[in-house]
C-alpha cells in the first residue's frame, strides 16, 4: 500500500501539471482576445472617417455593444442571473463602488486616442500606451489590487516586460523614421502613458466585479454603461462646437467594433484571475501585434508597412510573453 505521503506528493504533482497546462490555455486566450483589438481598431476607425467624428463614432461602437449585451443578459441564464446580482452587489457594497470608473478608462482611451495621434502618430502612442499599461499592471500585481491577489515581480517577470516594451518599439520603428525629436513630444505623450497605466486597474476592477457577479458578461455590462454614459456627455458638451456627426452608414461591419470590444473587456475580466493583470496584458499585447501584422499582410491600410523589424519585433514581444509566464506559473503570494 502506498503511504499517504507518496500519494499527497502525487496529488501535488497532478495539480501542479494542471495548473501549468491550464495556465499555458489562458495565456493563449490572452494572445487571441488580443487579436481582435487591431480589427475593432480598424472598424472603430473607418467608422470614424465616416461619422467625421472619432467621439461619435465611439459612441456607436458603445452602443451597439451595449445592446448585445443587455439581448444576452435577457435571453442567456448565466448572464441573466448576473445582471440581476449587479444591484444587489452595489446595494450591499460587495465592492468599492468606485470601481464603476473601470467603464470610464474606456472612455478615456478614446479620448487620448483623439487628442494626441495627430500630434505623435499611432506608432508613438502604441509604444506610449503599452508602456504605461506594462507598467500599471506590474503595480497592481505587486500590490495585489486584482482579484488574483499578491502576485512577486521578480527579475524574469520584470525582464518580460521590459522586452516586451522594446518589441513594441522595434515592430512599430519603420513608421517612426522622418519624425522630429521624441523629445518635443514627451507631453502629449504622457496621456496615452497615463491612460495605459490606468487600463491595469481597469483590467482588476472588472476581474473584482466579475467575481462578484459571478459572470464576466455583467461587468462588461456594466463597463459599457458606464462608458455609454461618459461619451454620451461628451458629445453634448463638445455639440454646440463641433456641430452633429454625420449620417451613420449602411454597411453592417461598421459596426463590429462594439461586439469586438465585448469580447476584449470579457475575457480580460475573466483572465485576471487566473493570470494575474501583468500576464494578461503582456498576453494581450502581443495579441495585439500578431494581429495588426496579419491585417498589414492581408489588407493592408495606406501607409502600412511589414518589414524584418515589424516581424521581428512581433516575435519578441511573444517570446518575452512567454519569457513572463515561465516566472508567472508559480503560485501567487497570498495577501
Amino acid at each position: 500500500m502506498e503511504s499517504y505521503e507518496t500519494l499527497n506528493s502525487t496529488e501535488t504533482i497532478t495539480a501542479n501539471t494542471k495548473a501549468v497546462r491550464f495556465g499555458w490555455l489562458y495565456l493563449i486566450l490572452a494572445v487571441l482576445a488580443g487579436l481582435v483589438m487591431p480589427i475593432q481598431s480598424r472598424v472603430n476607425g473607418a467608422l470614424g472617417t465616416k461619422l467625421a467624428d472619432p467621439v461619435a463614432a465611439s459612441l456607436v461602437s458603445f452602443a451597439t455593444g451595449l445592446i448585445l449585451l443587455v439581448f444576452l443578459s435577457i435571453f442567456l441564464p448565466s448572464a441573466r442571473a448576473g445582471a440581476k446580482m449587479i444591484p444587489l452587489a452595489l446595494r450591499e457594497k460587495r465592492f468599492p463602488r468606485w470601481y464603476l470608473s473601470a467603464g470610464g478608462v474606456g472612455a478615456l482611451v478614446v479620448f487620448s486616442q483623439t487628442l494626441t495621434v495627430p500630434l505623435v502618430g499611432v506608432a508613438l502612442f502604441t509604444v506610449s500606451i503599452v508602456t504605461g499599461q506594462t507598467i500599471g499592471s506590474m503595480l497592481v500585481d505587486r500590490i495585489g489590487f486584482g482579484p488574483a491577489g499578491r502576485r512577486k515581480i521578480n527579475v524574469v517577470r520584470a525582464s518580460g516586460a521590459l522586452l516586451t516594451i522594446v518589441g513594441v518599439l522595434w515592430a512599430v520603428s519603420p513608421r517612426l523614421e522622418g519624425r522630429e525629436s521624441v523629445a518635443s513630444l514627451i507631453l502629449p505623450l504622457l496621456i496615452p502613458v497615463t491612460v495605459g497605466f490606468l487600463m491595469g486597474f481597469q483590467a482588476a476592477m472588472n476581474g473584482v466585479q466579475s467575481q462578484v457577479y459571478g459572470t464576466p458578461i455583467a461587468a462588461t455590462l456594466v463597463n459599457f454603461s458606464v462608458g455609454a454614459v461618459l461619451l454620451v456627455l461628451l458629445l453634448l458638451v463638445r455639440l454646440p462646437f463641433t456641430g452633429p456627426p454625420q449620417e451613420l452608414p449602411t454597411q453592417w461591419w461598421y459596426y463590429l467594433g462594439g461586439p469586438l470590444g465585448c469580447i476584449f473587456i470579457g475575457l480580460s475580466a475573466y483572465l485576471v484571475k487566473h493570470l494575474g493583470v501583468l500576464l494578461t496584458g503582456l498576453g494581450m499585447i502581443g495579441g495585439q501585434l500578431v494581429g495588426s501584422l496579419l491585417i498589414d499582410l492581408v489588407v493592408p491600410a495606406p501607409g502600412a508597412l511589414v518589414n524584418t523589424a515589424t516581424i521581428g519585433g512581433t516575435l519578441l514581444t511573444l517570446g518575452a510573453v512567454g519569457l513572463a509566464s515561465m516566472a508567472g506559473s508559480k503560485n501567487p503570494k497570498p495577501h
